[in-house]
């Protein structure tokens, strides 16, 4: 099951005085499904970022009972690692390993005794992206969208309850965005993960609950969808 957010005064410095994000308040409910758009340089990016704590910012970010900026780094870090999962617009995958391998490489960095059931879990999350008869294949043979499903199979496999997305779409030609939004969409919805999503792709954040708006670092919209 997600996590709900809750945000409030949120400020994201920047150099020289700069801030690149501004959000005084925001409320999300545990799984929901939530696209973030706006102008390229907006804060969408810088957005996700703090949401993952990887940028020092000021104010509250609180997943559930845990308020996020008060961890030092190290908690911080763990507190990502058990609970998000993040996919990235160019993949991240190592090509020297195949899909199998890839999906599950978290595993290396967690506890001996969780290591298998997490193994497990990337493989039955390829099998439902289609990808569980290319398990063994490298994946430098794979096409974007393969690819893709890949990062998705291993962001997933920790059964982390928040997903944050950015550009998921980004460098896929329309069929196989499409194809990806609907496995993307439908896992987050079977599982109750809470997902995130930055994405100028309009046919992503038209499946998406509530759309964000951002723009020149502020929040400027905030819309239920009709999906």
């Amino acid at each position: 099951m997600g996590l709900p957010l809750t945000i409030s005064e949120l400020v994201v410095p920047g150099g020289k005085g700069r801030v690149l994000l501004s959000l005084p308040k925001l409320e999300l409910p545990a799984g929901a499904l939530v696209g973030v758009r706006g102008p390229s340089g907006a804060g969408k990016s810088t957005l996700l970022y703090a949401l993952a704590g990887l940028l020092e910012a000021e104010g509250s970010i609180r997943w559930g009972e845990t308020e996020l900026l008060r961890l030092g780094a190290e908690r911080r870090t763990r507190f990502r690692a058990d609970n998000i999962g993040m996919i990235f617009q160019d993949f991240l995958l190592f090509e020297e390993l195949d899909a199998g391998a890839n999906a599950a490489l978290t595993a290396l960095f967690r506890p001996r005794r969780e290591r298998a059931a997490m193994r497990l879990r990337a493989s039955k999350r390829l099998s439902a992206l289609g990808l569980g008869d290319h398990a063994g294949r490298h994946v430098s043979s794979f096409s974007g969208g393969e690819r893709q499903r890949v990062a998705i199979a291993r962001a997933m496999a920790a059964e982390a309850p928040v997903l944050l997305a950015d550009e998921p779409t980004a460098s896929l030609d329309r069929a196989s965005a499409d194809r990806l939004i609907d496995d993307l969409v439908h896992l987050a919805r079977d599982s109750g993960t809470t997902l995130i999503a930055v994405s100028h792709d309009r046919h992503l954040t038209d499946r998406m609950d509530r759309v964000l708006t951002i723009t020149d670092g502020a929040l400027l919209g905030d819309e239920a969808t009709a999906a």
